[in-house]
């Protein structure tokens, strides 16, 4: 009877200890926060109408957001069932990035999201922070991110856009690190995290019927943009693969050029003549002639060309962590579209980041860099626990066709449209774009897109600069006349530290 009493012991024991092994790492260690993941769907813990979870992922102590040493979102203590009230510095600035961490919608948006098991504590790279806590008994708090936004880059930035619809996405070229990245017009995330549901409500309210969608980060997302003669870099880029031109190759340059198939007549900027009629490519190039470039564009084919938008990115998905949508590149069988998309019209479609990567790849000698906004994961007493390192993402080009394109930017800068991008004592290298909206109303939707640094052999900015058509923007606009100023502004920023 003793030898079966003491086997049921030990097996008890055994018992009792495998099932607070198992609810120590669940509760404890491998807790899987909400929105963490798609496995945890379905589960109790993650069901956002567990009224216990929605309090237990609400009212932790979160982790910083950090720009430098500024944070630019935060946690503090609140008196109410939450315990932590959600904060933003960083205000309109961040808000694109930083997203919203709302305890009235039981949502949270942009990094909040993202990154939310570094900033709940539950990342893997913050196990000795969870093991500490628990052994120590004091509350679990959540690790911080620190971006690799440059400030001054951002401020600079927000201040070009001044209010008007419109991107900036910043890069450094040799790394990947986003600068910058700002949406405008953006939001207050403070009034859609408040615990106040009323306030929250109101806000939501308000930005949801806001005609000028501050809630969309246009740097990423949103309806994206026609790309305009920015796209002709690529258009160059697939001639120059297929050897069917190089810079100095003579072009028919003709006022008007009708479009196979179809009566329409496609003109140059403002009805304008290009050169005299038949010039070189790098003069159209820095004139951004839209005559010869339709044709070249027909001349390589779709099937080229398109293979050529999907080597830079196009049509590619990517997380920077924030989810990016796609650019996109048309299908179609008709030479006029095909001549139309060598322009950067038709249904071609790009991010401002995609424009910055094209620039980036062209700065950094044909490697285009994987974009990233995190630069280091820290743990709750600001000690860096991660680093990311900088990825090759993709070699669309080869340095000699790298040097080819940034001969003609720097053109264009010099000599051609871009020419309002200049900075003194700064070399620039780019490219305008001005792109049709299709409507009556307003004017084009204006770029500028280039890279630029006190040597151009190792530029220490690539940048792309986007302005909303519409009622904003003067039917005269151009991206050499609305861009082009902007990005001078920025570069100078960037540059002059």
């Amino acid at each position: 009877m003793n030898r079966q009493i003491h086997q049921v012991t030990v097996l008890a024991v055994v018992m009792f200890l495998a099932l607070s092994a198992s609810v120590t790492s669940v509760q404890g260690l491998a807790r899987p926060a909400l929105w963490q993941s798609s496995s945890s769907q379905g589960t109790l813990i993650s069901d956002s109408r567990n009224s216990r979870t929605v309090y237990s992922e609400f009212g932790t102590d979160r982790g910083q957001i950090m720009v430098g040493d500024t944070t630019v979102a935060d946690s503090e203590k609140s008196d109410d069932a939450y315990s932590y009230q959600r904060t933003y510095p960083g205000g309109e600035l961040y808000a694109p990035l930083t997203g919203y961490f709302s305890t009235t919608f039981a949502s949270l948006t942009g990094l909040e999201r993202a990154e939310n098991s570094v900033l709940n504590g539950q990342d893997p790279t913050l196990f000795s922070s969870r093991v500490k806590a628990l052994i120590t008994g004091e509350t679990q708090q959540g690790g911080a991110i620190e971006l690799t936004i440059d400030s001054q880059v951002q401020q600079a930035a927000w201040n070009a856009l001044n209010g008007r619809r419109g991107s900036v996405v910043a890069l450094d070229p040799s790394t990947g690190a986003i600068l910058a990245m700002v949406s405008s017009p953006s939001y207050d995330p403070n009034q859609l995290a408040s615990h106040d549901s009323g306030t929250a409500q109101s806000a939501w309210n308000s930005l949801s019927a806001d005609e000028g969608q501050p809630m969309v980060n246009r740097a990423i997302g949103g309806d994206l943009y026609p790309p305009g003669s920015t796209f002709k870099i690529l258009t160059v880029a697939a001639a120059l693969r297929d050897g069917k031109a190089n810079a100095d190759t003579e072009m028919d340059a003709p006022d008007t050029l009708t479009l196979p198939g179809t009566n329409h007549a496609l003109s140059n900027y403002a009805g304008e003549s290009c050169g005299n009629g038949k010039v070189k490519l790098s003069y159209a190039f820095a004139e951004s002639c839209n005559t010869p470039f339709a044709q070249l564009a027909m001349d390589v084919g779709y099937k080229d060309l398109s293979s050529e938008a999907e080597a830079w990115g196009f049509d590619d998905s990517q997380s920077i962590p924030l989810t990016v949508t796609p650019s996109r590149f048309p299908e179609t069988n008709s030479d006029a579209e095909t001549a139309m998309a060598g322009i950067g019209q038709a249904s071609v479609r790009a991010t401002p980041l995609m424009m910055a990567q094209v620039a980036g790849t062209i700065a950094n000698g044909g490697d285009q860099m994987k974009p990233y906004l995190v630069a280091q994961t820290l743990d709750s007493d600001l000690n860096v626990v991660d680093t990311t390192t900088p990825k090759v993402a993709r070699t669309p080009i080869s340095s000699q066709t790298a040097q080819a394109l940034s001969s003609l930017m720097q053109q264009a800068v010099s000599d051609g449209t871009g020419s309002s991008a200049q900075v003194a004592g700064v070399s620039v290298a780019g490219k305008t774009g001005t792109a049709e909206t299709g409507s009556d109303d307003g004017g084009p939707v204006t770029w500028f897109v280039g890279f630029a640094g006190t040597d151009l052999s190792k530029p220490s900015i690539a940048l792309a600069i986007v302005l909303d058509g519409g009622e904003q923007t003067a039917a005269t606009g151009t991206g050499g006349s609305v861009a082009g100023p902007m990005a001078a502004s920025i570069i100078d920023a960037a540059v002059d530290q």
